[in-house]
This record gives structure tokens, sequence and C-alpha cells, in this order.
């Protein structure tokens, strides 16, 4: 079985699983342009889909900071953090729970 696990809120998308890769990406690299290579799209892309789930959440969910010194440009806000994990536990129990019921009732 399959099963797509995403975030609605008033029958809109919010957040899903392309997202959270986003937002992991960009928590590993500390830039939105390195995540973006990292992840084999497009800066514009990541930039776009990053500002989409910001509007849809209703909070910031990166930080940056423009020709910021180091490797730390672009960091996670809180919310992004808590959401990430959320959503990766919900995700997990959600594949878990279907894996183990295909097995009970096709196996």
């Amino acid at each position: 079985p399959r099963v797509k696990v995403w975030l609605e809120a008033n029958d809109r998308y919010v957040f899903g699983f392309g997202v959270s890769e986003i937002l992991d990406a960009v928590d590993r690299a500390g830039s939105i342009k390195q995540a973006a290579s990292d992840i084999g799209k497009s800066y514009r892309y990541v930039w776009g889909r990053i500002k989409d789930a910001e509007r849809a959440v209703g909070e910031l969910l990166v930080e940056t900071q423009v020709g910021g010194q180091g490797t730390q440009r672009s960091i996670l806000t809180t919310t992004a953090r808590k959401l990430v994990s959320d959503f990766a536990a919900l995700r997990a129990r959600v594949i878990e729970v279907t894996a183990r019921e295909f097995e009970r009732r096709f196996d």
C-alpha cells in the first residue's frame, strides 16, 4: 500500500512531505541556495515553496540574513522545527498503521 500524508486548513494544502524535505535541507545547509542545490531544485522553486508554506501556516518558517557571514544564513524558526518534527512523526505512524492493516487484511 501507498499513502500520502499532508496537512490542510480550510480545504487548502498547507504542508506535506515536499515542504518538509525542503525545510530539512535548509536546516542542514544553513542556506536556501545550498538546500535547493542539495535537493536538485532551483532556488526560485524552493523559495516559492517556503513562502507558500509560510502564507498557509501564517507564520515565518525560515529566518534569513541577506549576505550573512559564514554558512548559517538561513535558519528554521521554532514553528518550522516543530512542524517538521510533528509531521514526520505523524507520517511515520500513518505509514506504520497502514502497513500493519494491509498485512492483516491482505496477507
